[in-house]
């Protein structure tokens, strides 16, 4: 099977209107580059808000929630280790990881294939 078959046999039955609210549950965690926890409040307010209408919105809003939710406690980590100088090269570290992996969760979302970041605690189930 070609990698073009494979990836449509996992898009299934998403519409567009479910690729584009996939798409904004995970790129929503941006907010948090302009207020605090807002990269939490973003995934949050999506999945609040479209769970019922779509699996797949809901589960990428979930997934997005539960990433930003596993950030912000690394956050905390990094900021806790600012006192021994080490926290800072993690705390940047850490930025360019949350936003290059959001950004590749943002782009399969609008392909409409279900994104799995590499590391999250399942919080919220």
């Amino acid at each position: 099977m070609s990698a073009s078959e494979t990836s449509e046999r996992e898009r299934g039955d998403v519409t567009a209107d479910e690729r584009t609210w996939g798409t904004v549950a995970h790129l929503s965690a941006l907010a948090g580059m302009v207020f605090p926890l807002g990269n939490v409040l973003g995934p949050l307010i999506v999945w609040l808000a479209r769970r019922e209408g779509s699996r797949f919105v809901g589960d990428q809003a979930k997934e997005a929630l539960n990433f930003n939710i596993t950030i912000a406690f690394a956050a905390l980590a990094c900021f806790i280790l600012m006192w021994v100088l080490v926290g800072v090269l993690l705390f940047a570290a850490l930025g360019v990881w949350w936003l290059v992996n959001t950004i590749i969760a943002a782009v399969k979302a609008n392909e409409g294939i279900r994104y799995r970041y590499p590391f999250a605690l399942r919080l919220v189930t």
